[in-house]
């Protein structure tokens, strides 16, 4: 004889979830701190939901997800403006659900229906959305999680352009000297992926506000703190020296009095790391056959105090040492014989 008087509940379709999702978002308006319980409440129905959306798009561990109801959900989540409330709520959510989130909109992202992706056009639509998500870098609670979700977006060329190319951009360079050294960190990433990630788009925002831009670049190059000059100095090398699309910009940045004397400050440092990463870019201003007047006149000036920290400067043993070596002959004997040169009146 059986005791079971309640049928197992019928899982939601991709709408009904959708659906449930949303009104547990917006009931989050209507709670105040004074009303935990019932705040309390609402967060719970929030995190049953989310995990029902997290084991509909990546399945539970036994069961792999269904690929239909998966293309439906990103379809109802953008039709039913959920994608927003994910990121003007987020601030709001417990641990657990943040996670959950996360994890989702990565998922979401990627879905390609058709010859389209709804969820990045959905978000090309409402730019605004990654305005805002940049800005929670200023809230340590969620700056983490919001840096995943931005990294997510700037997988695809349009969002990243329009980041690079709008106000909110500037704020990673207020955002990577963070106090908070995770936070910090987590916005560098996302600071390296804007300027590698894309090389066209890239070219374009050097390009168009390359006097801007390395106004605001040489301070972090320039900073008190040692890992903000450290990743800076590598990321300029990175995106100005190997990307083959900023070769244009690489030739412009060499010809500036004002990068080779940051490049010779650095070369200074009291970080030898930071040392053997600027001499990898001062090279580049010493070996230009092109240099004009004002750079060989400055070699040529500090030529004795170039030439003993390059005698000083070494890498260690092995291949890369033999490599360096060589390199640093070739800078040091073009020291020397600019020095040689007459001077120009």
């Amino acid at each position: 004889m059986s005791f079971s008087f309640f049928k197992p509940s019928r899982p939601k379709t991709p709408s009904e979830l959708v659906k449930a999702i949303r009104e547990s978002l917006l009931a989050l308006d209507t709670k105040t701190v004074v009303e935990v319980k019932a705040l309390e409440k609402a967060l719970e129905e929030v995190e049953k939901n989310f995990l029902a959306m997290r084991q509909m798009l990546s399945g539970d561990g036994e069961v792999e997800p269904n690929t239909e109801n998966v293309s439906q959900f990103a379809i109802e989540i953008c039709k039913e403006d959920v994608l927003g409330l994910f990121i003007h709520k987020l601030h709001v959510l417990g641990w657990e659900a943040r996670k959950d989130l996360v994890h989702c909109w990565c998922i979401l992202l990627k879905q390609t229906i058709g010859s389209g992706n709804c969820c990045v056009e959905y978000i090309e639509s409402h730019l605004d959305l990654l305005d805002f998500l940049v800005l929670c870098y200023d809230n340590k609670d969620v700056a983490l999680n919001c840096g995943n979700m931005v990294r997510e977006c700037i997988k695809f060329p349009s969002l990243a352009k329009y980041i690079l190319d709008s106000t909110s951009f500037e704020l990673f360079f207020k955002y990577v000297e963070l106090p908070n050294f995770d936070v910090a960190s987590d916005a560098f990433a996302t600071f390296r992926d804007l300027l590698t990630r894309h090389e066209t788009a890239v070219s374009e925002f050097l390009t168009a506000r390359y006097e801007e831009f390395f106004e605001l670049y040489e301070k972090l190059l320039t900073s008190a703190n040692y890992v903000t000059r450290r990743q800076s100095l590598k990321l300029l090398s990175e995106f100005l020296l190997e990307l083959p699309s900023n070769s244009h910009i690489m030739k412009r940045y060499i010809l500036e009095v004002r990068h080779l004397k940051v490049m010779m400050t650095l070369l200074k440092d009291s970080s030898k790391n930071i040392q053997i990463s600027a001499f990898h870019i001062f090279k580049v201003f010493v070996a230009n056959p092109n240099k004009p007047h004002e750079i060989i006149a400055i070699l040529a000036k500090n030529h004795e105090r170039l030439l003993m920290l390059l005698h000083n400067l070494s890498v260690g043993k092995g291949a890369e040492d033999e490599q360096f070596e060589e390199e640093k002959e070739l800078i040091i004997k073009e020291i020397e014989r600019v020095s040689r040169l007459p001077k120009i009146t």
